[in-house]
């Protein structure tokens, strides 16, 4: 397939978190009228999680208000001009988006500011690119990176600029354009099939263990899942304080007292998940679908948990599991106290705003509520049987006429 001479194209294999380390970055958001500046700030620090985990220092943010992105250079020419002389003056080689820029605002970028841009989902595939262990997940990052191409595959090919006007445009170089375009719908096609058939052999793993109940960690990323995963079931499931650590589904067998269960953990969401990337990781939590309990692991510790609920929430809506069996596992009460409490403040009054935010939760989402520190261990002794009576319960459901054996 002929390629475009922008060397930085998204699914090249040069083009891994490895080769991000050491690059300064600067963040680019842009204050919408749909969206307050807080809200900007908020999802600039998430992005820099984000470049921080795929190895790049973040040097400087910058933020405009504008009604709406411009369609060419998607910030307004001021802005442009000021990002390019920063980034000239203090030898930046990277240039990050927090929204998805078109293929042709990228081009014209990267022409203008002789830097490296890519946009949030670009960096979050560089991301699942890196994590991906298992021929499921490679699958699903090589899908989502070509329906990702796809639509920018002209606005990449910037040596096609040399042609101008309308007669010419449809020579040889647009006839490539087809031909790459016709390639990538074909491998796309290849790889769903190819999907199909991994998730048939999954299907065929899991009616092996039918029998069991499932539970199954669902969290935004880097909530402490995997930590809780290990807690559980005494495995060494991989842990990493970055976004995405935990990105193949992990199935532990896991037995409280005579009770047999089967515990997973999945993939981490986030806020601003494009829904092609969505679509692609369907497969990936096909776990969830077929769980009888979700544990929902929240980081109270979080200024923005509340949100990250709602991020969570609206995913397991999209795929139509909002109703399932739910403990909402609010984890990290030891980093939540070292950052609301004064050493001054009673025990008791403690305890009493803990318990107004587990009844305020447990309300308003009208799920059952548990505080918990998986790294130290507190209160993981209630949450287990806690959730031994959520699977007693499912056992009861599911065989009404089978004698208790636990």
């Amino acid at each position: 397939m002929a390629t475009a001479r922008n060397k930085w194209n998204l699914g090249e294999k040069e083009r891994s978190p490895e080769s991000l380390q050491q690059e300064g970055a600067v963040l680019i958001g842009v204050i919408l009228p749909s969206q307050s500046e807080a809200k900007v700030v908020e999802y600039l620090d998430e992005l820099e999680f984000l470049a921080q985990t795929a190895g790049a220092l973040t040097v400087k943010r910058f933020m405009q208000k504008m009604d709406r992105p411009d369609s060419k250079t998607y910030i307004g020419s001021g802005k442009m001009k000021e990002i390019g002389q920063y980034i000239k003056d203090h030898d930046i080689n990277l240039a990050i988006f927090d929204d998805d820029l078109t293929g042709k605002q990228t081009s014209f970028l990267e022409e203008e500011w002789k830097v490296k841009i890519i946009d949030r989902t670009s960096l979050i595939l560089d991301i699942f690119a890196a994590r991906a262990q298992t021929a499921q997940a490679r699958t699903q990052v090589e899908l989502a990176q070509l329906q990702y191409l796809l639509p920018r595959l002209r606005g990449l090919w910037t040596h096609l600029e040399r042609q101008r006007g309308g007669i010419g445009m449809r020579g040889p170089g647009e006839q490539e354009i087809e031909t790459d375009r016709r390639i990538v719908r074909d491998k796309i096609t290849f790889l769903k099939k190819k999907l199909e058939k991994i998730d048939q052999q999954s299907l065929t793993q899991r009616k092996s263990r039918d029998e069991l109940i499932r539970v199954s960690l669902i969290g935004y990323t880097n909530v402490g899942k995997s930590t809780l995963m290990n807690v559980l079931s005494k495995s060494e499931v991989f842990v990493e304080n970055k976004l995405f650590a935990t990105l193949d589904t992990t199935v532990r067998k896991v037995v409280f007292g005579t009770m047999p269960f089967l515990l997973s953990d999945t993939v981490g969401f986030i806020r601003k998940l494009p829904h092609h990337l969505v679509e692609s990781f369907k497969s990936t939590l096909d776990e969830v679908h077929e769980a009888d309990i979700l544990l929902h692991v929240i980081d109270i510790a979080h200024p923005q948990y509340e949100d990250h609920i709602v991020a969570v929430n609206q995913t397991l809506q999209d795929i139509k599991l909002a109703q399932k069996p739910t403990i909402m596992v609010l984890n990290k009460i030891d980093r939540y106290r070292e950052l609301n409490y004064d050493d001054l403040l009673e025990d008791s009054i403690k305890h009493q705003f803990e318990e107004e935010i587990q009844s305020r939760l447990k309300n308003e989402y009208s799920a059952d509520t548990i505080l918990v520190s998986a790294a130290t261990g507190e209160n993981i002794n209630a949450f287990r049987e806690k959730l031994r009576e959520a699977v007693a319960d499912a056992y009861a459901v599911r065989y009404p006429y089978r004698p208790k054996m636990w």
